[in-house]
């Protein structure tokens, strides 16, 4: 049974009191000397009672207090059961919030860490795609600089590919502002009621010849105009990067399928594809920025692989998400939900 403060002293006073009155009642039949022993024996027995209401209500429950801190210092989170016979309430709540507050700081710490190394991934996924097209275009010029530029088919030929290096690192450049300025909330969306349809035939014209290299056929599949109210501009920057790279992993000969579906307040939108698919484990991840399923970077090098997190963050700017499902040799589809014109 545990016993609080107020009891415990309810006890100690009633114990102390049953002494005094026997003492008292006794005392008229004491010698002197007896006098001396029976005083003696009500001090101890008043000390005995004092200090082991202490020791019990306060030291025990601090020596706990001590272990717990002893514990929390090889991060054992695992509370320690009192075994104490008393319930000291102010130092159990203390020694609560101390877990409480521990456990606090270590989340902040694991978080701290987790964006550390997000972080330094981060830097080193930026430092090699910075550097590829600088080194790329720096060893066209060099190669003019050294002779190369008297030749004039070798000059053209080099000066496109320097251009085409530095346009690529041009459209890394602006990803990364993109996403920063949408990771911030800086961006507002300029919504208005827009024909998502025709903005995706437009974006599917614009992709046909690269659609057509690969022997791909694009499907907008609306007979109707489909009119959402949300920022067109950026809606076309999502269809523009979800289409390229459905046609970037589809499968020669196949089919990409851009649907819309009519619900009570949104639309839910589609883009579909029964190309090479994506394994389960990366699933989860193909929205993260630089994120590659290929490890071996061998890729079309104008990606800055920034595409899949842009739109994630656009489609989360205008309060939805963006849900995916796919399986290997099957294909993906990607689905999100705007509102409606209104």
């Amino acid at each position: 049974m545990n016993l609080n403060s107020r009891t415990l002293a309810l006890l100690t006073s009633l114990a102390v009191a049953l002494v005094l009155t026997a003492f008292l009642a006794l005392a008229s039949s004491f010698s002197s000397q007896g006098f001396v022993i029976a005083l003696v024996i009500v001090f101890i027995c008043c000390f005995v009672l004092v200090h082991f209401s202490y020791e019990a209500l306060v030291f025990r429950e601090i020596k706990h207090i001590y272990s717990s801190l002893e514990k929390l210092k090889r991060q054992d989170f695992k509370k320690v059961e009192s075994r104490s016979t008393f319930a000291a309430d102010p130092l159990k709540k203390i020694k609560d919030e101390i877990y409480l507050i521990a456990e606090r700081k270590q989340q902040e710490i694991d978080e701290l860490r987790s964006l550390q190394m997000m972080r330094s991934e981060f830097l080193a996924d930026v430092s090699h795609e910075l550097k590829t097209p600088i080194f790329a275009a720096q060893g066209f010029i060099h190669t003019l600089l050294d002779g190369a530029v008297d030749d004039p088919n070798v000059r053209d030929k080099f000066l496109e590919k320097a251009a085409r290096s530095l346009d690529g690192l041009d459209a890394l450049v602006q990803d990364l502002i993109s996403i920063s300025q949408l990771e911030k909330g800086v961006v507002k969306m300029a919504k208005r009621n827009f024909d998502v349809a025709q903005l995706a035939r437009d974006v599917a014209e614009q992709l046909e010849l690269k659609a057509v290299q690969q022997e791909i056929t694009i499907h907008v599949e609306a007979t109707e105009p489909v009119m959402l109210f949300a920022d067109p501009n950026r809606i076309r920057q999502v269809f523009t990067n979800l289409i390229d790279n459905a046609i970037k992993y589809g499968r020669r000969g196949g089919n990409i399928w851009v649907m819309f579906d009519e619900g009570k307040k949104k639309y839910t939108i589609t883009v579909k594809d029964d190309g090479k698919g994506i394994a389960q484990e990366h699933i989860n991840r193909i929205f993260e920025r630089f994120y590659r399923i290929d490890k071996s970077r061998t890729r079309d090098t104008t990606s800055t692989g920034l595409g899949l997190s842009i739109c994630k963050h656009i489609i989360e700017a205008h309060r939805s998400f963006i849900a995916v499902k796919s399986e290997v040799d099957k294909g993906t589809t990607l689905r999100f939900k705007l509102l409606k014109a209104k």
